[in-house]
């Protein structure tokens, strides 16, 4: 049973998804709140375990940022996934570079964020279309000339998972993940597009092929 957390400010927002979460069946929404402050309240208070996965508005009504919301959640050991309007991309990357392992529009079917949750909970890459419109730019660029394990390692880490994660699906030590990634950081900043964040390597793992879009990834479409 995956253990659900929702943090908006909307009720109504909130009523919705745990109500989805219900007819799910395999997910339990163990708090449902409108701050980041009053989950981590409960979890002092309850001494229950961090949920598997947080539903976090991208935007609080309580004077938080975006940064200080997602990272708080993160150290505490949740999995984050933004539920959010789709028209801010810079606040989607910012909630991206603090950790967050992906983003839904609240425009999306409420299927779809439940079916982000299961992804998610799974460990597996949450990659849709908001995720790229928020990391989208040129593709023109001098080749960082990765070897194989590093654009294997590259594509999952830039991609959502944690490091730990990504180590434990390739079958090598977390110290050769990190390893990994800080080669891959060198090279990009050899080539003159350095990549300090997450969402940067997302950025050139885009740029470069190593992880489609979904749109590349949904092939031709019409009639011919």
């Amino acid at each position: 049973m995956t253990r659900v957390a929702l943090i908006d400010d909307h009720e109504s927002v909130r009523l919705g998804l745990e109500a989805a979460c219900a007819r799910a069946g395999t997910k339990k929404v163990v708090f449902s709140g409108s701050s980041v402050d009053a989950y981590l309240d409960w979890r002092a208070f309850s001494k229950a375990p961090p949920a598997d996965v947080v539903v976090l508005d991208l935007t609080l009504g309580d004077g938080t940022t975006v940064t200080e919301n997602v990272t708080r959640v993160v150290r505490d050991g949740s999995s984050v996934i933004i539920h959010s309007v789709a028209d801010r991309p810079a606040s989607v990357r910012e909630a991206l570079a603090a950790g967050a392992v992906g983003v839904v529009s609240k425009s999306s079917p409420i299927d779809d964020v439940i079916a982000a949750i299961r992804t998610v909970a799974r460990g597996e890459v949450l990659n849709n279309v908001e995720w790229a419109s928020a990391v989208e730019g040129d593709r023109a660029f001098a080749d960082a000339q990765l070897s194989g394990r590093e654009r294997e390692v590259l594509r999952l880490y830039a991609a959502g998972l944690p490091l730990k994660v990504v180590a434990d699906r390739l079958g090598i030590a977390y110290s050769t993940a990190k390893e990994n990634i800080t080669r891959v950081r060198m090279k990009y900043v050899d080539v003159g597009r350095p990549a300090p964040t997450k969402v940067d390597l997302l950025r050139r793992a885009m740029e470069d092929g190593i992880l489609a879009s979904p749109s590349d990834e949904a092939g031709p479409t019409g009639d011919g």
